[in-house]
């Protein structure tokens, strides 16, 4: 199983999400988070957007990994959301965004949540895959699609 799996629930996969501007999917994945996991929507959508201030995290080609690190949350956790409409992300090609992968991790945590980030930036790689998970109108199925995604096996 690829890390993304292990921390993403089903029930965090949401497509065709009505979020017009970065503002508004940041408030869609605090209420997912606040609706499955208890964590307190503002704390999400604050910490989503401390992260970007300092950056984008869009990634080209239409996709995001918005992320933050949330203080007493004890292991990563995921969602993905895919939006009616792409919206504007300050990505590097330009590019507005349709599918974002959101990422929360403990505090402390450095190495996991690094660990956890280039794998979703691996698969994000995977074009025809990326282009799956933009277009699949089934939440299901875009899980699925992330679950029996496999990394590729370094040979060091």
């Amino acid at each position: 199983m690829n890390r993304l799996a292990a921390i993403l629930p089903a029930s965090n996969v949401l497509v065709d999400v009505d979020a017009t501007s970065k503002k508004r999917v940041f408030e869609q994945a605090g209420l997912l988070f606040e609706n499955q996991h208890a964590i307190a929507r503002a704390i999400v959508a604050d910490n989503l957007f401390a992260r970007e201030r300092l950056g984008s995290t869009g990634l080209g080609h239409a996709v995001a990994i918005p992320h933050g690190r949330i203080k007493g949350l004890k292991n990563p956790l995921a969602a993905v959301i895919r939006v009616q409409q792409p919206i504007p992300f300050d990505a590097p090609d330009d590019e507005p965004v349709l599918l974002l992968i959101f990422l929360l991790v403990p505090e402390a945590a450095t190495q996991r949540h690094l660990e956890i980030l280039s794998e979703i930036a691996e698969m994000l790689s995977d074009r025809e895959l990326r282009e799956r998970l933009k277009t699949e109108p089934d939440a299901a199925k875009v899980h699925e699609l992330i679950a029996n995604w496999e990394p590729l096996k370094s040979v060091a």
